[in-house]
């Protein structure tokens, strides 16, 4: 009981954390807003476990779209949950090994693992909706596709990188804090 209380309390903690910064870097570069995003679904997998992580990564646009802040169009939502739901699952299944303890076992591997995980997310995004939703979204001008493939391409590889490098510096901390 206590576990299930402890993964609760965290993973809506994580979840309110990542929309409180969507909120509070709104209006800012999609460079900070995206890597802080990146860094909140990193440190939720890697602090919650994967499901506390996906539980974030999948629920995260939709509120972001319902509050106003997240893609302006719905059918963009399960892109970028997905894409998200990419990041975390594969951080986690090539890293999670390398974060069990308070200090980074394989600081080289667990890096590699985060630099994957932000290619992937970025390939999936450009692939899945760049190439291949982006055109079938009825209504979008070509202004708005133009706009829109940019964001979703190679912004997302640097804000992924961004992410997992802070995550890298908050992950042990809060590990040793939660041993306390």
């Amino acid at each position: 009981m206590k576990k299930q209380v402890l993964f609760i309390s965290q993973t809506a903690l994580m979840l309110a954390l990542l929309i409180v910064m969507q909120a509070a870097t709104r209006s800012m570069s999609q460079f900070v807003t995206g890597a802080l995003v990146n860094m909140v679904l990193l440190v939720s997998t890697f602090i919650v476990g994967l499901s506390g992580g996906l539980i974030v990564a999948l629920a995260s646009p939709l509120l972001a779209f319902m509050l106003g802040m997240g893609p302006m169009f719905v059918q963009i939502i399960v892109f970028v949950a997905l894409g998200n739901a990419v990041l975390v699952s594969t951080a986690w299944l090539l890293a999670h090994k390398n974060m069990g303890s308070n200090e980074l076992k394989d600081k080289a591997k667990t890096a590699l693992s985060l630099v994957a995980a932000a290619a992937l997310k970025t390939l999936f995004l450009w692939v899945g909706l760049v190439k291949v939703a982006l055109p079938l979204i009825p209504g979008l001008k070509e202004p708005q596709i133009a706009v829109i493939s940019v964001s979703f391409s190679w912004p997302q590889l640097i804000t992924g990188l961004l992410g997992g490098c802070l995550a890298l510096l908050i992950i042990p901390v809060i590990k040793r804090a939660n041993k306390r």
